[in-house]
């Protein structure tokens, strides 16, 4: 565990998994899902929390993490790629609950590589498109990104801005793209982003535009803080031309879009799973060896109330993403059903940061006790992939089987 200069190095030590299943939710799981969570757990272990404190500190992307994730196929998460062995979907959320067991960065850079831009490119891509981007996407070799979200266009996406207009420039056929995103994770420091943009027909498509494409400006966003070892840019596209084939030929509306969204819902509340549960173990090492008025803390009425409290939070998330991923699994989840499940989840993980945060006192707001940073990274968790009052929206409109968009 890295350390805060001039700080002491305290006597216990919380980044030790405690391996978290007090209903016997992932009891069934098997073999090979549970070699695919202990090796995403040991990459943990071994090569992320050593470091990571440092990296979100100097607001640093952990490029030499990234790489090694792409070296042990984290990078991809779970997309099916020609090549590459197929994961379960279970073995995909119990990957995402571990690598956000140890950092909410170091997990979007797989959610924004592999569930989104890569993602994007197999499911609504040619085959040439695959052919070309999916396998060296995997291993690394090329870092996309995914251009949807707007200045002015968060929530309502739908109404984005960005247009593409066919033209031919030296003879050669294709799209003209002008507007702005911003929130772009790899967006300046990439190779490729799935660009989201309004065409001539009116519907939204997609585009492979490489950024060092001219007219391609991106900004990294400074003064973040959360999710500080990913990089999110603000982009202008000013008159950014791309060849026909940069057109992704399956992304017809808005509807294709959604598809790759809806995909990744459910990651995102298995991340939350993850933070939780990082929080929750900080709070137990350090109760059963913080002494105060001359007993551990875990001898306190109040301290064991409230890791109950925090117990009692987390086994409730585990089993919704359990059963919810279950669905998923058979080809039943539901759009609501996944909302309900990021909805709950990064709301409990919320609770449990701030209830672990106050049980550390002063010392939880030290990067080494691991609490201040997933405190601050659940917060954008809670934003992104839909905040929680577009979930509830959408949950609402199942319930009561009346829209309350605008």
């Amino acid at each position: 565990m890295t350390q805060t200069p001039g700080v002491t190095a305290p006597d216990y030590d919380v980044t030790q998994p405690l391996d978290i299943d007090f209903a016997g939710a992932f009891a069934d799981i098997t073999a090979e899902e549970r070699a695919q969570q202990l090796a995403v757990r040991q990459f943990v272990q071994d090569e992320v929390l050593p470091v990571i404190d440092g990296y979100w500190e100097r607001y640093e992307v952990p490029m030499d993490l990234v790489k090694r994730m792409a070296e042990l196929d984290f990078l991809r998460d779970g997309v099916d790629v020609p090549g590459f062995p197929k994961i379960s979907k279970m073995a995909e959320g119990l990957s995402a609950m571990e690598m956000s067991r140890g950092d909410g960065s170091v997990t979007t850079i797989c959610g924004v590589q592999g569930g989104l831009a890569l993602r994007s490119i197999v499911m609504l891509g040619s085959d040439e498109q695959i052919e070309k981007y999916a396998g060296p996407m995997a291993r690394g070799e090329i870092l996309g990104a995914f251009a949807l979200t707007e200045p002015t266009h968060g929530s309502d996406s739908v109404g984005l801005e960005t247009s593409a207009v066919k033209e031919t420039r030296d003879g050669v056929e294709g799209y003209v793209i002008n507007g702005e995103k911003k929130w772009i994770g790899f967006g300046s420091i990439g190779d490729i982003s799935v660009v989201w943009a309004r065409g001539e027909d009116g519907q939204v498509h997609g585009y492979i535009v490489p950024q060092d494409t001219p007219g391609y400006e991106a900004t990294t966003i400074q003064g973040k803080l959360s999710l500080r070892a990913i990089h999110q840019a603000h982009i202008v596209l000013d008159d950014v031309f791309v060849p026909a084939d940069a057109l992704l030929p399956k992304s017809r509306s808005f509807k294709d879009t959604g598809r790759v969204l809806f995909a990744t819902r459910l990651g995102v509340a298995w991340g939350a799973v993850g933070q939780a549960i990082a929080c929750y173990e900080t709070a137990v090492a350090y109760s059963k060896q913080r002494v105060q008025f001359g007993r551990p803390l875990a001898a306190s009425q109040m301290v064991q109330e409230r890791l109950t409290k925090m117990l009692s939070i987390l086994t409730q998330m585990q089993l919704l993403v359990k059963q919810m991923t279950r669905l998923d699994e058979a080809e039943q989840l539901t759009g609501p059903q996944a909302s309900l499940a990021k909805y709950t989840c990064t709301r409990g993980a919320r609770e449990i940061a701030s209830i672990a945060r106050d049980l550390l006192g002063g010392n939880g707001i030290l990067l080494e006790n691991r609490v201040a940073r997933h405190f601050a990274d659940i917060e954008a968790l809670h934003t992104y992939e839909g905040t929680e009052s577009m979930q509830a929206l959408i949950i609402g409109r199942e319930i009561t089987g009346t829209s309350a968009f605008a």
